[in-house]
Formats: C-alpha cells, sequence, structure tokens
C-alpha cells in the first residue's frame, strides 16, 4: 500500500508523481534552507513538467495550513496530554513544532498539491 506507484510513497519521498523515479527537488535534504523549495523544471527519467501552470503551487499554501494543524494538534497531544505538560508548556511545544518542521511542512504541502492533479502511470517507471 505505501510501495512504489502509492501516493503515499511519492508524498512521503518527494518523487515524481508520474514514475517515482526521481525526487523532484534539487536538494534532497529541506534543511538547507535556502534550497528548501528548489525544483527541477522536469523529471529527469520521464519529463514530466513540475510546474503545469504560472504560479501552480500557490494552492499548496491551503494545504500547508491543514498539514500544519495536523503538526500543532500531534504536538499537543504529545506535550499536554501523554506528558503532562502545563498549558504554557504546551503551547511552546506546539511554537516549537511549527518552526522546526517549518521546511518539511512546505514540501509534504507541495507534495500532497502536486499529486492531487496526477497520479502515477505505471508505463513511465521502467
Amino acid at each position: 500500500m505505501i510501495g512504489k506507484g502509492s501516493k503515499i510513497s511519492s508524498i512521503l519521498s518527494g518523487s515524481c508523481p508520474k514514475c517515482q523515479q526521481e525526487s523532484m527537488y534539487v536538494e534532497k535534504n529541506p534543511y538547507k534552507l535556502s534550497q528548501t523549495l528548489k525544483m527541477h523544471d522536469r523529471c529527469g527519467h520521464c519529463s514530466t513538467k513540475y510546474k503545469i501552470e504560472p504560479s501552480f503551487f500557490y494552492g499548496a499554501m491551503y494545504v500547508s495550513y491543514g498539514v500544519g494543524i495536523a503538526f500543532a494538534v500531534a504536538a499537543f497531544v504529545i506535550s499536554y496530554l501523554i506528558l503532562g505538560a502545563s498549558l504554557k508548556i504546551s503551547f511552546i511545544s506546539i511554537v516549537g513544532t511549527m518552526v522546526v518542521f517549518m521546511p518539511v511542512i512546505m514540501r509534504l504541502s507541495r507534495n500532497i498539491w502536486i499529486n492531487m492533479f496526477m497520479s502515477y502511470d505505471e508505463s513511465l517507471a521502467q
């Protein structure tokens, strides 16, 4: 289910949504902040164009809101409900989580957004 060909695999790995052979990003590490959102124009394997239209990835901002909320809720549940921290400490943990995971959230949002419009094509994977 999470193997090659699934959207989850493409989303988590940041690979081409059509062939899943190569990373869409110039730099694999999202924490190299100057390179976090730099993407190849096309897949080197199947020539899929990533930027379907101008400003295509603006829609990923809406996705990042939901992904950010998921990370914030997870930080709250872990700190307040599981570890028993105070509300003040829980709030600090939410802010810290959002700051630390910002590059990951940005990439995940782009990956989710592009996978909403493109699907895996097994014929391109060879």
